[in-house]
């Protein structure tokens, strides 16, 4: 039965222990009934924090000049894709800020050549024309990333300074007409956030009909315009997790790592609320330290052998599986040659 509005935001207001586990209960025997055991890991690599934009809470906003910058060339983001072929994932996600040092068709050369491979491609390079998320398309890109962070469109305008609420939709509404699948999805906590506002994200998603939701809290970054806020909980966001499947059963969800920089088990607690997907770094690791949109990000020291061994033990450890390639040894052909 589908939740009503009323219904959701009781659940927003609760801070009755027994309601608010009720309700992660709920949402996680859904994730079973709805996508069984397994828990889908998506290697990301973090290629650039070079950023255009201005975002107030961002720690990779244009204004932070504390920040070391840094670009990953072709060649090395291609050598990142193979490692985490041979580490057993299945996808790479592709992230950076909204770096326009990087062309469509500069891009698009690199998706083909992950793609042969046999990896698939996830996107998360922010704002870009129809045309490039076009080209990207045609190159074999499957799924992108677009969190649309708030739905109220005042909130949006004072975080992002620069930026335009109907220009992100719109951005929204080109991805699914070109057949990605695509994820939205919000913060938790921001300043000046209302439990209204977060029905509303709720509700966003349905009238999208993304495929993907993440859904993280806000927590403050001292570089950036917001850092004296006071940031979003780790129930609250559970809460919202624990919502969005219910909202959308079916969707994949991720435990982000977000939640883990909250609370030391806040990725295994997320995917007790009905989360079904994680996101492991597979960023090399000289970069790792540079590409934090939010302060204390874990996972910042350890390379990407390490961080999938550790997660793959989180999910046994709660008796679940992985979507890993056993044979992570098998033959990969690229550019002509043969690579093991």
């Amino acid at each position: 039965m589908k939740l009503t509005d009323g219904e959701i935001l009781v659940y927003l207001r609760s801070n009755d222990q027994a309601e608010v586990q009720g309700l992660f209960s709920r949402a996680d025997q859904l994730r079973h009934k709805q996508m069984g055991k397994i828990v889908y890991l998506r290697g990301i690599i973090e290629f650039s924090n070079y950023c255009r934009k201005n975002c107030s809470y961002c720690g990779l906003r244009r204004g932070n000049k504390k920040l070391k910058r840094y670009r990953m060339t072709g060649e090395e983001i291609l050598a990142a894709a193979l490692q985490a072929r041979q580490l057993g994932y299945q996808t790479v996600v592709l992230q950076s800020g909204e770096d326009p040092d990087y062309s469509g068709k500069m891009v698009a050369g690199l998706i083909r050549e992950i793609v042969r491979t046999g990896l698939t491609v996830t996107l998360s390079l922010g704002e870009r024309s129809k045309e490039d998320y076009a080209l990207w398309r045609e190159a074999g890109a499957k799924r992108y990333l677009l969190r649309h962070e708030t739905a109220n469109p005042t909130l949006y305008q004072r975080l992002h300074p620069d930026a335009d609420y109907c220009r992100r939709l719109a951005c929204l509404s080109w991805l699914k007409e070109l057949g990605y699948q695509v994820g939205a999805g919000s913060m938790v906590g921001l300043p000046g956030q209302q439990l209204e506002d977060l029905l509303a994200d709720l509700r966003l998603l349905e009238q999208f009909d993304v495929e993907m939701a993440g859904i993280g809290p806000f927590i403050p970054h001292p570089d950036t315009p917001l850092a004296g806020e006071i940031g979003g909980t780790l129930v609250d966001t559970l809460k919202m997790v624990a919502l969005t499947r219910l909202v959308m059963p079916g969707i994949n969800i991720p435990a982000t790592t977000a939640l883990g920089s909250l609370h030391q088990r806040g990725r295994e607690m997320g995917l007790e609320c009905g989360a079904n997907v994680i996101m492991p770094n597979a960023t090399p690791a000289q970069h790792r330290l540079l590409y934090q949109l939010y302060p204390d990000k874990i996972c910042l020291d350890e390379s990407p052998d390490i961080c999938r061994h550790c997660i793959e033990q989180k999910i046994i450890d709660l008796n679940r599986e992985t979507d890993l390639v056993s044979d992570s040894s098998r033959k990969i052909r690229i550019r002509g040659e043969l690579i093991k």
